[in-house]
């Protein structure tokens, strides 16, 4: 079992350990880490035997473990590309996030704010993913398949024309009020959101094909799941339709009150600005509430498992990497 989820099997029980975790992990400072630096800390916790039972105590520890808890794959024990480590998420997904959110005046512009936005996603979904159970083709993140290079990007494509249809029939037609505040305000929201957990269906497929290592208590590896595949993508999608739906619920939310106030009618142009700084507001709270939800280490009963899964162990319950 890699070091990480050797952590977060122990202290990843609960939601709450969870979630003050991810707040230390994202800390976007640990991008200035090198290589080097990040091996280093890999190297520090294989070799300390103590550092599951007292993992915070020692600062030099501690460090240790947030860098590598926010620099590697632990399905794959590969160092992740630097512009898609959880810590640098946040930064890069907010402006292409706000972007695909403004009101265009053309579908092509929104085609391309919609595409750069599902085409981040979904690279950083790739790299924070899990291990199939074809290794040849796993080599992340030196080198990824062509069928699921394929893949990535139709569903890049499919996710970002149907992320531009709300502004191109908005463009097209002069719509009432009514369907201009269904396609300018209600739309976009289930769109986004059912449009981002499809993303990562498609583009971690592979999971629930080949099928992904699972695990007992003692980090043996009892074989290979479709079963379990298929949920730690589901749950990843879950919490990923769950983050950017909840995202623009609530920025709009509160900006439909205050815009009624007379210090917003007065100055109608701090609304643009001011709705930026309620959309980073809203996803820097809600990112490590998503990555917390489900555990890094999830867990699957037995018989939930395949019948020769079955005839393999006698545990109850066995383990897998999420991924992210």
């Amino acid at each position: 079992m890699d070091v990480n989820l050797q952590f977060w099997s122990a202290e990843g029980k609960s939601f709450f350990q969870r979630f003050l975790h991810w707040t230390d992990i994202l800390d976007p400072t640990v991008l200035l880490k090198s290589n080097e630096e990040i091996e280093k800390s890999r190297l520090l916790l294989q070799a300390s035997a103590q550092t599951l039972q007292e993992p915070l105590r020692d600062k030099k520890v501690n460090e240790a473990w947030k860098l590598s808890l926010s620099s590697v794959n632990p399905g794959t024990g590969e160092i992740i590309p630097l512009v898609f480590r959880p810590p640098a998420f946040l930064p890069i997904v907010t402006p292409l996030f706000f972007a695909s959110l403004l009101p265009h005046r053309g579908a092509k512009k929104a085609f391309i704010c919609q595409f750069l936005f599902h085409a981040y996603t979904a690279g950083f979904t790739i790299a924070n993913g899990n291990a199939t159970a074809k290794a040849e083709e796993t080599a992340l993140p030196q080198k990824i398949p062509q069928k699921q290079l394929l893949v990535c990007t139709g569903a890049v494509s499919y996710a970002a024309f149907m992320g531009a249809v709300p502004h191109f029939f908005m463009s097209q037609n002069r719509l009432s009020g009514p369907l201009q505040v269904f396609f300018r305000k209600i739309l976009p929201i289930p769109l986004l959101a059912s449009l981002s957990a499809f993303t990562v269906m498609l583009v971690r497929g592979t999971e629930y094909e080949n099928g992904i290592e699972v695990m007992d208590k003692n980090g043996k590896v009892i074989g290979v799941s479709q079963k379990a595949g298929n949920k730690a993508v589901r749950d990843t999608a879950l919490s990923r339709a769950a983050l950017f739906g909840t995202a623009v619920i609530i920025p709009d939310s509160l900006l439909y009150f205050m815009q009624r106030t007379n210090f917003l009618l007065r100055n109608p142009h701090v609304l643009t600005p001011l709705r930026l700084l309620m959309t980073v507001s809203t996803l820097g709270a809600l990112l490590p509430v998503s990555f917390s939800v489900f555990p890094q280490l999830g867990e699957i009963k037995r018989d939930d498992l395949e019948k020769e899964i079955l005839s393999s162990t006698e545990e109850t319950e066995l383990f897998y990497n999420r991924g992210l």
